[in-house]
């Protein structure tokens, strides 16, 4: 059988394939698993990548049944039963899909280099080099203007992702990286959120967005809501009629699924995920398996389909590992599969030091006690010890100190300036003859 993705999802069905008498390749086109939820600690320099990742194989290396591959899946024939890749195909008796969501910008693709999204470690590494790069170029930048525009950063999507990313960066922005440059007033750092919903967190209670609202405001972001972004370029963007210059853009506003979802002649809703059955399996192929966030299943009797989360993956890949790992025992037959039932084990949000929202259930929390949910949860699900006590090390230490120190500008590192200062050494552009 094969799985393809590494994620949490893929991984939880490899799990409960343990000891099964079948051969199972798990294939990503990255050979590690990265913890997402954490990614905005990357892009906003609190954590480094290896904190938050760990070499698939690594993970696996005690389950020799399984065969880790580190290639790129270019399509699938689901009638003939094989997974295509450049070099050729390969036959499955189940397959199980875990290969997650990218970014939706709803049809404005021209945007993505202006504004890139969050959802790998190259991803994260890109904002993190923009965000520190703002700074380098601002505290040379002689125009009030122009250095206004550099320090200034806006997100778009008011999810978890948006509000995660608007708390980082003001707390970076404001309180660690000012101490350093000597021509940055911290007042000058501007982060707006924009978000076209009328609240932010839509998946939380009402009274969680609102207080998400006043921690955001209270650190000094602009929320602005109901606000539906026309334009994004290298300048800035564009709110109806106002555009608003930004050095920096980040899109945390919609997802869609893996393009693998439009191989399968199954049933896509608009974001291109695979509309499933009861057992998660591809209706006309009950052994083509789909979890994780390229699925949409509304459970029976529910008004929305199952949120995008780690939680529901690795539930989902727990229940698809069973299934299989029984069939192929002989302990349970394809008539006799069972129904998913999704538990919800609460939603949370971090907002910055000592703030964050919770939902478990019926109870709702707030502030150091939400903060500290929060901390303990991820903890609790990285993969790995050594991570989990980097993670522990690196928040106590922040949290004592407020440092950020996983401040590395890896790639391109050219400033933009536009009027260099002339209280200091003469500036050249990169390429201008004169530079010495």
């Amino acid at each position: 059988m094969i799985i393809i993705g590494g994620g949490f999802g893929g991984l939880a069905v490899q799990r409960r394939l343990t000891g099964i008498d079948a051969r199972v390749a798990l294939i990503d086109r990255q050979n590690h698993h990265v913890f997402q939820p954490l990614l905005y600690q990357v892009a906003t320099a609190s954590l480094s990548p290896a904190s938050i990742s760990a070499p698939i194989r690594a993970t696996i290396n005690d389950q020799a049944e399984c065969d880790v591959v580190l290639a790129e899946v270019k399509g699938i024939d689901p009638d003939r039963k094989r997974v295509i890749f450049d070099e050729g195909s390969v036959g499955y008796d189940y397959l199980v899909l875990a290969a997650g969501a990218t970014h939706n910008y709803f049809g404005n693709d021209d945007w993505a280099p202006h504004a890139p999204g969050l959802k790998s470690l190259s991803d994260a590494t890109e904002i993190r080099r923009r965000l520190l790069l703002a700074f380098e170029s601002a505290e040379h930048e002689g125009d009030l203007e122009s250095q206004r525009a550099e320090l200034t950063f806006a997100v778009v999507g008011g999810g978890p992702t948006g509000v995660e990313l608007c708390g980082a960066i003001k707390e970076i922005a404001t309180h660690t990286l000012p101490r350093e440059y000597q021509n940055i007033d911290p007042r000058a750092v501007r982060v707006i959120l924009l978000e076209g919903a009328p609240r932010l967190l839509g998946a939380f209670p009402e009274e969680l967005s609102a207080r998400a609202k006043r921690d955001l405001e209270d650190l000094g972001v602009e929320v602005r809501l109901g606000t539906q972004v026309t334009e994004i370029n290298g300048d800035g963007v564009r709110v109806g009629d106002e555009f608003i210059p930004a050095g920096n853009t980040i899109w945390a506003a919609g997802v869609q699924a893996n393009p693998l979802t439009k191989d399968l002649g199954a049933e896509l809703d608009r974001s291109g995920r695979v509309i499933v059955g009861s057992d998660l399996s591809v209706p006309g192929h009950p052994e083509i398996f789909a979890i994780g966030d390229l699925v949409s299943y509304t459970p029976e009797g529910s008004e929305h389909p199952l949120p995008g989360v780690a939680q529901t993956a690795m539930q989902m890949g727990r229940f698809v590992g069973d299934t299989i790992r029984d069939e192929i025992r002989g302990t349970r037959t394809r008539d006799q599969r069972g129904v998913f039932s999704y538990h919800d084990k609460g939603s949370m949000a971090i907002i910055g030091k000592n703030r964050a929202v919770a939902a478990v259930g019926d109870r709702k929390f707030t502030g150091f006690i939400a903060w500290l949910m929060w901390a303990f949860v991820h903890i609790a699900f990285l993969v790995g010890f050594r991570n989990r006590i980097r993670v522990m090390f690196n928040w106590g230490w922040k949290w004592l100190l407020g440092s950020h120190d996983a401040r590395l500008i890896i790639g391109d590192t050219r400033m933009r300036i536009r009027t260099p200062r002339t209280d200091e050494f003469e500036y050249h552009a990169p390429g201008d003859p004169d530079r010495g």
